[in-house]
């Protein structure tokens, strides 16, 4: 009997008893479900990570220097928060030594961020994210304006009070108004609106169009840090290659402002984006395989399931199996029609759960934060669950009704 005769035998067999096969299937639909939900959120949110979030933050090829880490993923301890509260402050004289000592097609950027009062003429008063920047900021973020322009070298360097907002902080302070022109008083110094932000998004649900960005020598970075203080340099190289010979540069430049001996610890943090995400790729790996591990007590039981159903079938069918014997069917052919029948059935539940498992992470990406990813490995892996259960659960039932004797199994009522 061909492959796809014995299929044909089993699809016909389950057609003609579909309460029994839908309750076969429904142990390996379910156990696949959760398997796909599950690896399609912790690749979502691996994926979220890495290209929405902590990509917005620490750019590709790229490292901020800072007196400690400005992402953190993961548990750090009270003894280390200490030794991070201890370290010297970045500080603007930080930055041509490290400038100087950089390639001459490195980009670089530095900037002073805190929260200040913002009002304007058209809504009430706010608390703002206000970003004091220096150099290829924009460039380096890939960061482009929907509306008006970026500042330019000279209002950098003169530090004039022009801003570029983001575009939660447009609708709230310039509501049905373009605010291309028009005065925002940060911390009750006026700045002219220069340029609406593309739209950045949201992280777990917190808008990151909340924002403004204004050159770092207008007043306002001496109210987000102390005198000469700034919360970081960043540096962007054109390849992972040369960012790593870029951040030992970097490395041995703040090492001799520092002073530090041969041997000593470094007092300041180089932090790329694999860095930042150390600790969630660590973890990844054991939710990944927590993913699997649990919806494998479910595949079980539905492997339990199959099995006990193949066996009432061969003790339902036995009749049958003798007829065919005594016609000349082979025990090989009895053993491929029983095993083709418990895989089929388990390969449609496995379907079943596959597309269940795609509605069950969209829905929970919908109504949660949770982000969610479909992995195409876990497509392979949901089928190829769902026709090893269904042959292992099948062998042993199949065995069974192919060993029968025709001459007793045709006395079978």
């Amino acid at each position: 009997m061909s492959v796809f005769e014995a299929i044909r035998l089993a699809l016909a067999q389950i057609r003609a008893q579909k309460l029994k096969s839908f309750f076969t299937l429904l142990g390996v639909a379910i156990g696949v479900t959760f398997l796909i939900a599950v690896v399609s959120i912790v690749d979502g949110m691996g994926r979220y990570l890495e290209d929405d979030l902590v990509g917005k933050l620490i750019a590709k090829n790229a490292f901020d220097v800072r007196r400690q880490p400005n992402i953190n993923i993961g548990d750090v301890d009270e003894s280390e928060w200490r030794s991070w509260r201890t370290r010297p402050r970045i500080t603007e004289d930080d930055v041509a030594p490290v400038i100087a000592a950089l390639p001459p097609d490195v980009r670089w950027t530095y900037d002073g961020t805190g929260t200040l009062n913002v009002q304007s003429r058209y809504a009430s008063p706010r608390s703002l994210m206000v970003q004091c920047v220096e150099g290829q900021w924009f460039e380096i973020r890939n960061m482009g304006v929907q509306e008006g322009r970026l500042p330019t070298l000279q209002e950098y360097a003169l530090g004039t009070p022009v801003v570029v907002i983001g575009e939660e902080t447009k609708n709230h302070f310039f509501p049905g108004v373009s605010p291309i022109g028009r005065e925002l008083r940060i911390a009750n110094l006026p700045y002219t609106v220069i340029g609406v932000a593309e739209k950045q998004g949201s992280a777990f649900g917190i808008s990151m169009d909340k924002f403004a960005v204004v050159p770092y020598a207008t007043p306002a970075h001496r109210l987000v840090n102390r005198f000469k203080v700034i919360d970081g340099i960043t540096i962007q190289s054109n390849s992972d290659q040369q960012m790593v010979s870029v951040m030992e540069q970097v490395r041995q430049v703040m090492r001799v402002r520092h002073k530090l001996r041969p041997g000593t610890p470094d007092d300041f943090s180089l932090q790329t984006a694999d860095a930042a995400l150390a600790f969630w790729n660590k973890i990844q790996g054991y939710l990944v395989l927590a993913g699997i591990a649990l919806p494998a007590i479910g595949l079980l039981v539905g492997a339990i399931v199959i099995m006990n159903i193949m066996l009432v079938a061969v003790a339902e069918r036995t009749r049958e199996i003798g007829v065919r014997k005594a016609l000349g069917a082979k025990r090989r052919d009895i053993l491929s029609q029983f095993i083709a029948e418990s895989t089929t059935l388990s390969i449609i539940g496995a379907g079943i759960g596959i597309a269940a498992g795609f509605g069950l992470a969209k829905l929970i990406s919908a109504l949660t934060p949770l982000p969610a990813s479909v992995a195409a490995w876990s497509v392979v892996l949901g089928v190829t669950v769902g026709a090893g259960v269904g042959i292992i659960s099948g062998v042993y039932p199949a065995s069974r009704a192919s060993r029968l004797d025709p001459v007793a199994a045709l006395r079978q009522e």
